[in-house]
């Protein structure tokens, strides 16, 4: 059973009010926030082996809030303002596996409105430890399957605002620039040696961060392609393989931020270039080589992201090809402690990431092909499709 909420001590019993001036002071709070902070680093890895093949690292984890879901947790809070969902008062309910609801929380209690985190029990004790810092209150249920049904309740419950980040992360983000992490990337390779990059590669959660940078790539008439990388028990994968977006999966994904039960409405198949799936155990050995290369730990679902530019890496070496890459480093590995860096919890999982690294560390230190056999599939609609 769900348990239920603590009250939060700026919830009005009265319900929101409606003050112009409220909302003018909100927006101008999260403006001026975005103003204090710098744009994330774009890190060029070095890998000797690979010349000719430019690796870079666009680090979200540099945030405020220490992941990529700053982003879309400050464009989700600009647009429920100005389009009248939250006013002064209104409760923020969001269903969340962790990270987005870190920086709803940290949104929430800058412009003083309560916020309520409908998560799985499995999220980490870290993230939890996050929201509740930021003031938020986390609701945890047993089934994760019903995670959105009780976000929609406890907002009804509240008389307050469900987020819906699965929805709404596409739309609220402004695809065509106003600094969003497609134009930041691009121009911050300007004064590289190869400034379009041959692929980005990188993960879905809610299918937004994607649909932003595919939908830039097409605005701006670049070559990039994009490869999103799916995980193991997510739908994205096969509602992109058989364009079918009523694909489920009963199984939750063990790599947080990353993978869905559902194909969510903020998925957009039609800018994806091609995708692939990632099995958990080659993902968590990924971030692992990727962490040891940075001398500093980054969380699961950049070695999904990084295991995929990899392989691009490999073939791209293989054909004799020249360019660049580009990913993402969502979070950092602090997250994860008692979790993908914990041996115990491995074990207790079946999973071995030590063969796997071993085959990919060979890999980035003599550019032979990386032998690692996942689902791979291009999009024939696209224009950009490869061979």
């Amino acid at each position: 059973m769900p348990m239920e909420p603590t009250p939060f001590r700026h919830h009005n019993p009265a319900g929101p009010v409606y003050r112009r001036g409220w909302v003018d002071e909100a927006v101008a709070a999260i403006e001026a926030d975005q103003c204090r902070t710098a744009d994330t680093h774009l890190i060029r890895l070095i890998v000797p082996a690979l010349s000719g093949i430019d690796i870079y690292l666009k680090d979200e984890s540099t945030h405020p809030t220490g992941s990529l879901k700053h982003r879309l947790a400050r464009s989700l809070f600009l647009y429920a303002l100005c389009n009248g969902h939250i006013r002064e008062g209104t409760p923020v309910v969001e269903a969340s596996s962790g990270s987005t609801a870190v920086s709803e929380a940290y949104f929430a209690q800058m412009i003083g409105v309560p916020f309520y985190a409908v998560m799985p029990r499995t999220t980490s004790a870290e993230k939890i430890a996050a929201i509740e810092h930021y003031g938020g209150n986390c609701h945890l249920i047993d089934d994760g399957r019903a995670l959105y049904a009780e976000a929609a309740a406890l907002a009804t419950r509240l008389n307050g605002h469900y987020m819906d980040q699965f929805t709404f992360a596409e739309r609220a983000t402004d695809w065509r620039g106003n600094n969003n992490i497609a134009e930041s990337i691009f121009t911050q390779l300007q004064g590289e040696p190869r400034p379009l990059p041959d692929w980005i590669a990188m993960g879905a959660g809610t299918g937004g961060t994607s649909a932003t940078i595919g939908r830039y790539l097409r605005y701006r008439q670049y070559p990039t392609r994009l490869c999103v990388a799916d995980v193991e028990h997510s739908a994205f994968f096969d509602c992109f393989r058989t364009q079918d977006r009523s694909h489920v999966c009963e199984r939750p994904s063990l790599i947080e931020g990353v993978g869905r039960p559902r194909c969510e409405p903020s998925f957009v198949p039609g800018v994806v270039d091609r995708m692939m799936k990632i099995p958990d155990v080659a993902t968590i050995a990924a971030m692992n080589v990727l962490s040891r290369r940075l001398r500093r730990s980054v969380g699961g679902s950049t070695g999904t992201n990084f295991l995929a530019l990899c392989r691009i890496a490999s073939e791209m070496r293989s054909a004799g090809q020249a360019g660049s890459l580009v990913t993402l480093i969502c979070d950092s590995g602090e997250r994860y402690r008692q979790t993908y860096y914990d041996p115990a919890w491995l074990k207790a999982r079946g999973l071995d990431p030590a063969p796997f690294e071993i085959a990919l560390s060979s890999f980035l230190d003599t550019a032979q092909p990386l032998a690692l056999a996942v689902e791979d599939v291009v999009n024939p609609q696209s224009p950009r499709s490869v061979a």
